[in-house]
């Protein structure tokens, strides 16, 4: 049987499907193309039947990986189960068929929940103030540095305040949204134990800085035992402390950031608050705010009057809408059910849980591998490749396809030489987090006692090693026609 791609499949004059007789002339339905944009020669399409054609697409979503097909140890991207029921609700007709443009009146139970999410979200971050519109965490971030800009517009302090500080573990989307906003950004290093430098911070501190953003814990999974000092220092000079709240994961209903001085907090509903993560969405990133920066919030916001609901526009300070409507509504219903479900208690079983996790698989994995800061981490933690002889990184997570687990990330952070890093998640239980502790064992293993068995991998998957420099020369493949 054939099982390349489609264009291997079929033969001439095979239909999958059956169309219609035009109800027009076929030369009038082409008048209406411009003549400049139709094609010279009808496309080069594969001709399949039916069953050609589900067999084709159903083998193509078994060679798909996801949380629910295996261990999924991305590190700063939380890929954890997610519960079905919550699949379930979100998908209910009177979620999932609202039309966002139906009046207040008949969508009083859809503004329900978004401010009853909002509550729970300002109850978890320990802030006053809060916007779902944002998409994903990126979208969060740019929202926070548009609210870091319009206060200081109101305060007359623009022009001078124009620095974000960025601290070398932070993550990579930080720095550009700061940039996109318009403010330059200036890299704060980390000290020996891989948490911001104070000394460094201090000297970058002044009248010209708007802000920092924090990534808590960072990305080496290291919480920054001095953010009190950090948001504090900040404070005094005037500017204002955004916090990534990626991995909030780690300190789920143990921890809030406004508490530890956080100005902007964002949510990543699609890592930690039960919405899939992967395949480019979707996302939600609710940011959540300080008193001063309430007035500048996006607009509209929902708002309780009796036990009726409505949106409120009149927020003349506002930074206006950085999303159509209200969010991505079923990933916010779906937040809303974890919360629900879980509970204050339950909430806090999930960080003890990933941090429990990440930190049994570390001691587990740094007798083999390389750990550039060993100490007590969070969520997750950060291997280096170095060590292994000529065997890299990128050879380390090419080889993890062939024992049926997904790679970590890698060569994140940048402050660590050929990093892996590790997340295990609060959902895997003891027996997966051991089998995958064993086959990083094991290849460390084969990178000293038979280095191109890593580098020629993988050897059983679908697709071997990809020839990467041709991919970004050469992005589109033409293939000749029979």
């Amino acid at each position: 049987m054939k099982s390349g791609t489609i264009y291997d499949l079929g033969a001439p004059g095979r239909r999958a499907a059956s169309l219609p007789p035009l109800t027009e002339p076929e030369q009038k339905i082409l008048s209406l193309i411009p003549a400049e944009v139709r094609r010279e020669e009808p496309p080069w399409l594969p001709e399949v039947s039916q069953p050609e054609l589900v067999r084709h697409y159903l083998r193509l979503a078994r060679l798909n990986y996801g949380v629910d097909s295996g261990f999924y140890p991305l590190g700063s991207c939380t890929m954890k189960y997610n519960p079905k029921l919550n699949e379930g609700l979100a998908r209910l007709p009177g979620f999932a068929g609202l039309h966002p443009l139906l009046p207040e009146e008949e969508v009083q139970g859809a503004l329900a929940v978004l401010w009853e999410l909002s509550e729970y979200l300002k109850g978890i971050a320990g802030m006053p103030g809060i916007s779902l519109q944002p998409a994903a965490g990126a979208h969060g971030e740019l929202t926070g540095m548009l609210l870091f800009k319009r206060y200081f517009q109101d305060r007359g302090e623009l022009e001078r305040r124009v620095k974000i500080l960025l601290p070398d573990s932070a993550h990579g989307t930080n720095p550009a949204s700061a940039a996109m906003v318009g403010f330059r950004v200036v890299s704060i290093p980390s000290n020996e134990r891989g948490t911001v430098d104070l000394q460094a911070l201090e000297a970058a501190l002044g009248e010209d800085v708007a802000g920092i953003m924090l990534t808590v814990p960072n990305t080496l999974g290291i919480f920054e035992e001095e953010i009190l000092e950090v948001t504090e220092l900040v404070h005094e000079a005037g500017g204002l402390c955004y916090f990534d709240g990626a991995n909030l994961n780690a300190y789920l209903g143990r921890a809030r950031p406004g508490d530890m001085g956080a100005d902007v907090f964002h949510f990543n509903l699609h890592k930690t608050f039960s919405t899939p993560h992967g395949g480019g969405g979707p996302g939600a990133g609710p940011v959540t705010v300080s008193e001063p920066l309430v007035p500048y919030l996006p607009v509209p916001q929902v708002v309780k009057e009796g036990e009726r609901f409505r949106l409120d526009y009149d927020r003349p300070k506002s930074i206006g809408r950085v999303h159509p409507y209200y969010g991505n509504f079923l990933v916010l219903v779906r937040a809303l059910a974890y919360i629900l479900t879980l509970g204050d208690e339950g909430l806090r079983e999930v960080s003890v849980g990933a941090v429990l996790a990440a930190n049994y698989l570390k001691e587990k994995l740094k007798k083999t591998y390389k750990l550039p800061y060993d100490r007590l981490c969070k969520h997750e933690f950060v291997l280096s490749g170095e060590g292994l002889g000529e065997v890299r990184t990128l050879d380390i997570a090419k080889r993890l396809i062939d024992y049926g687990f997904h790679p970590p990330t890698i060569y994140f952070p940048l402050i660590v030489k050929e990093a892996l890093m590790i997340e295990p998640t609060e959902t895997e239980p003891k027996e997966v987090l051991d089998a995958f502790a064993a086959a990083m064992e094991r290849i460390a293993e084969e990178a000293r006692r038979e280095p191109r068995l890593l580098k020629e991998a993988p050897h059983a998957a679908p697709v071997r090693r990809l020839d990467e420099a041709r991919a970004a020369r050469q992005p589109v493949l033409r293939l000749p026609r029979p």
